[in-house]
C-alpha cells in the first residue's frame, strides 16, 4: 500500500480526517466509499496490518524477561503508559514515549493519558468491548439536571449501530433488555461452568441485576463481508493487543483502512503532527491543516473542504485551542467557552472477589477475549442509590488459579512442585464501571510555557474525582461484596482504589468539545458539527456530554458515519 502514502502535495482534498484510531478509519471509510477524495493526516508511524505486529506469536518465554518491562528505560519513557492493562514487553512497541509526549497536571489531581500515536492508533489496543448507548444514556444530564442535554437519542443513533455492527463484527447475545439495547450480532462467547452457576444465583438473588456475556468487536462466525476482508474467526487466543493477522477482532488496519484504500480515494500522510488549523476569517472555513514532521520538524500544509477531527478526546482538543486567530482568540470555534471543559473518564475503582467451591473438576478451554457483564441497574434517577447521582455497571471474570498464586503459598519438594502443575481454586470478580459526572472544572487547558518536541503548548490538565464518585465507589464495593457473599463464595474481600488511580487509566475520557442544542453552552451540534464554522467536525470522545456506564467506542463509531452522512448531504447541497 506505499502508493497510498504522500507528503508533500498541492492537491486540494475534498476532506481531510485528523487520526487513524477508531473514529478516523471510519471517517475515512465512509467518505471514500461515497466518492469523495480523502486525506487521513496521522501523527505517528505507518503500522501495516500482519507485518509490523512484531511480538504476535511469540510465547512469554521467547521475551528476556518474561514480558515484564520493568527497567531504566522504561522509567524514562513510559511511566505512564505502562499503567496501562495492554503495556508489556509484546506491545510496547504501540504505546507513546512519555518523554516526548509531556503535560502537566495541576497540583493536588493527577491524570494517566494513554497514547498510541501510529496509523491505527489505540484501535491496536483497545479492550473490544462493545455496548449501545441505551434511551436512559442520552437522557440523564436532563433527566437529573446534572449536565447539558445530549442533542440527539437513541432512536437517532440505532441505525447507525447496526451499520458499524455489521461491518466490524461483534459477537453478542441478543439479550433483549431494555438497559442495554440488542446488536446485530455474532454467536457470544461461551461461559464457564461456574459463571453458569453464578448467573442464575443471580438471576434469583437478584432479579433487576442480569448477567450476560461481555459483548465484543470479534468475529465468531465470520460473514462473506468479513472473508471478502481478509479477516477471519477468533482464534481465542487473548493475545489482541500485540496486533492479530488473523483481522478476528476489529481494527483500522483490519477493517476501516482496507475497504476505504480499496476505492482508489485515500491518501495517508503520516508522521504528520498537526499544529493547527488553517482558518479563513472571510469565508468563516477551515481551510486544512499546518502540520510537523514527527521526525524531521520540518513544516508542511494539507487543504481540503472539510476537516473530520478525530484526534482522540484530548488530541482534537489540543489542536482546537492551539488554532487562534482574531476571531477565535480562546481556540477555534470556541466561542462559547465551554472548549476544553467538562472532561470525564470512567470511574473502575472499587470492586469484590472470592472463591468458588464446587467446581474443581472443571476447568475452560481457550482464552476468551471477554468475560461476563452486568450492567448498570441504576441507569434512570427513579433507581438511583442514595447518595450519588448516575449508577455503574459491574465487569465479572472467573478464572483457576495457577501457578502464580500457588507460588506464594508455603510448600516444599515434591509434592510443592506437584502442586505447580495442577490448576488452583477457583476465583470469581466483580469489577465497577461507574459513570463520572460532566463538571465544569474538570478541563484542559495550553500551558502558558511549557512546550513538546514540535514546539506546541503542552495540555495542562485539571481532573479530580468528585464526591459523587467516591461515593458510588464505596456503594460499587459494598454492594459487590454482598451479591458475591449472598451467592455462597468463600473468602470475599472488597476493594476501593479512587484514592490512587487517577482519570484516565480507563482510557474512555470524553467530554472538552461537547455537543448541545445552544451554541452559548457547547462547540458542537448534534451531527458533530461546530456552531461556529459550519466545515468542521469532530467526531471522537471530545463530543460526548456524558459518559453513561458503557465502554463508548461503539458509539464513537456511530456517531462518525451518521456526521459522515450528514456532511456529505450538505457538501451535496453546496452548504459547507
Amino acid at each position: 500500500m506505499t502508493d497510498l502514502y504522500i507528503k508533500n502535495t498541492k492537491e486540494k482534498f475534498d476532506v481531510l480526517v485528523v487520526g487513524s484510531g477508531i473514529t478516523g478509519g471510519w471517517a475515512a471509510k465512509e467518505f471514500c466509499e461515497r466518492g469523495f477524495k480523502t486525506l487521513m493526516v496521522e501523527r505517528g508511524r505507518v503500522v501495516e496490518h500482519q507485518k509490523d505486529y512484531i511480538g504476535e506469536h511469540k510465547g512469554p518465554w521467547l521475551f528476556d524477561n518474561r514480558m515484564k518491562v520493568d527497567n531504566l528505560l522504561t522509567a524514562q519513557q513510559h511511566y505512564v503508559q505502562k499503567l496501562c492493562y495492554a503495556f508489556s514487553d509484546s506491545t510496547k512497541h504501540f504505546f507513546g514515549n512519555d518523554r516526548d509526549l509531556p503535560y502537566t497536571t495541576a497540583k493536588g489531581t493527577g491524570f494517566s493519558w494513554i497514547r498510541a500515536n501510529q496509523l491505527g492508533g489505540k484501535s491496536l489496543l483497545w479492550h473490544r468491548q462493545s455496548y449501545r448507548f441505551n434511551q436512559w444514556d442520552f437522557q440523564a444530564n436532563k433527566a437529573d439536571g446534572y449536565g447539558i442535554d445530549w442533542p440527539l437519542r437513541y432512536a437517532d443513533l440505532a441505525p447507525w449501530y447496526d451499520h458499524v455492527e455489521q461491518h466490524a463484527g461483534i459477537a453478542a447475545h441478543n439479550d433483549n433488555l431494555d438497559v442495554l439495547p440488542n446488536s446485530v450480532s455474532q454467536p457470544a462467547f461461551e461461559w464457564t461452568a461456574p459463571e453458569k452457576m453464578l448467573r442464575d444465583k443471580f438471576s434469583s438473588l437478584y432479579p433487576d441485576r442480569p448477567m450476560v456475556m461481555g459483548r465484543a468487536a470479534h468475529l465468531t462466525k465470520p460473514t462473506q463481508l468479513h472473508l471478502s476482508q481478509g479477516r477471519v474467526q477468533c482464534q481465542a487466543r487473548n493475545e489482541c493487543q500485540k496486533g492479530c493477522s488473523f483481522g478476528a477482532y476489529f481494527s483500522t488496519q483490519s477493517s476501516t483502512l482496507p475497504a476505504a484504500a480499496k476505492t482508489g480515494n485515500l491518501h495517508i500522510a503520516p508522521n504528520s503532527v498537526v499544529h493547527s488549523l488553517i482558518y479563513d476569517s472571510r469565508r468563516n472555513r477551515v481551510m486544512g491543516v499546518r502540520v510537523i514532521d514527527n521526525d524531521t520538524l520540518e513544516t508542511r500544509e494539507y487543504f481540503s473542504k472539510v476537516v473530520f477531527l478525530c484526534a482522540s478526546t484530548l488530541g482534537s482538543t489540543q489542536i482546537m485551542l492551539n488554532s487562534k486567530s482574531d476571531s477565535f482568540p480562546n481556540g477555534i470555534a470556541n466561542t462559547s467557552g465551554v472548549l476544553g471543559h467538562y472532561l470525564m473518564d470512567h470511574n473502575y475503582n472499587a470492586g469484590a472477589v472470592g472463591i468458588v467451591e464446587g467446581f474443581d473438576a472443571e476447568y475452560y478451554s481457550g482464552r476468551r477475549p471477554t468475560s461476563p457483564y452486568i450492567p448498570n441497574f441504576q441507569y434512570k434517577p427513579s433507581r438511583y442509590a442514595k447518595g450519588y447521582k448516575r449508577g455503574y455497571a459491574l465487569a465479572a471474570w472467573s478464572s483457576r488459579e495457577d501457578w502464580r498464586a500457588i507460588a506464594k503459598q508455603d510448600g516444599f519438594g515434591v509434592d510443592f512442585k506437584r502442586k505447580l502443575t495442577q490448576a488452583g481454586r477457583w476465583r470469581f470478580g466483580l469489577s465497577a464501571q461507574g459513570e463520572m459526572l460532566p463538571r465544569y472544572e474538570n478541563h484542559v487547558a495550553l500551558h502558558a510555557t511549557k512546550t513538546d518536541k514540535w514546539g506546541i503548548p503542552q495540555l495542562a490538565i485539571d481532573c479530580q474525582w468528585s464526591d459523587n464518585e467516591k461515593r458510588m465507589m464505596d456503594d460499587a464495593a459494598d454492594t459487590a461484596k454482598e451479591m458475591l457473599t449472598k451467592a455462597g463464595l468463600k473468602g470475599v474481600y472488597s476493594y476501593t482504589r479512587y484514592h490512587e488511580r487517577h482519570p484516565g487509566i480507563a482510557i474512555h475520557e470524553v467530554g472538552t468539545a461537547r455537543m448541545g442544542a445552544d451554541p452559548k453552552a457547547s462547540v458542537l451540534n448534534g451531527f458533530n458539527q461546530c456552531h461556529d464554522i459550519p466545515n468542521l467536525f469532530v467526531t471522537d470522545g471530545a463530543s460526548f456530554c456524558s459518559t453513561a456506564t458503557v465502554n463508548p467506542s461503539l458509539t464513537f463509531m456511530a456517531i462518525t458515519v451518521r456526521a459522515v452522512d450528514y456532511a456529505v448531504n450538505e457538501l451535496k447541497n453546496n452548504r459547507i
